[in-house]
């Protein structure tokens, strides 16, 4: 059993930056391969990025990839999302995910989920 849970999201204006976190409860944490989405309000789940068990292999959605960076810290049993040139469409709800298999790019995939942090972003 994994608990994940989000933090550091906010409003930001276009062209900010923003640290997302999430912090894994049990001691099972670098079993997982940790996955980013978002969810804007009326638009499905969506991939954002996915970083592999040891931190070594990541994997972006084409939207973000070269704006977003995501990382991890095993010792500390926390993912980070660094979120650079923020753009208005990435406002949403970003939710951190855990799965078994590595990248994995759809919401089934994933085991466990936080509860999610806003991130809304002005034009």
């Amino acid at each position: 059993q994994v608990q994940l849970t989000e933090s550091g999201g906010g409003l930001v204006q276009a062209g900010g930056s923003l640290r997302l976190s999430c912090a894994a409860s049990g001691r099972t944490f670098s079993s997982y391969a940790m996955g980013w989405f978002r969810q804007a309000p009326g638009k499905e789940r969506a991939f954002v990025a996915v970083i592999s068990r040891s931190g070594g292999l990541t994997y972006y959605a084409s939207s973000v990839k070269d704006r977003f960076t995501i990382s991890r810290d095993n010792a500390k049993n926390t993912v980070y999302l660094q979120m650079n040139s923020l753009k208005p469409e990435d406002t949403a709800v970003y939710y951190c995910a855990a799965a078994v298999a590595w990248r994995v790019t759809t919401p089934d995939g994933y085991d466990y989920w936080g509860q999610g942090t806003q991130v809304t972003v002005s034009s």
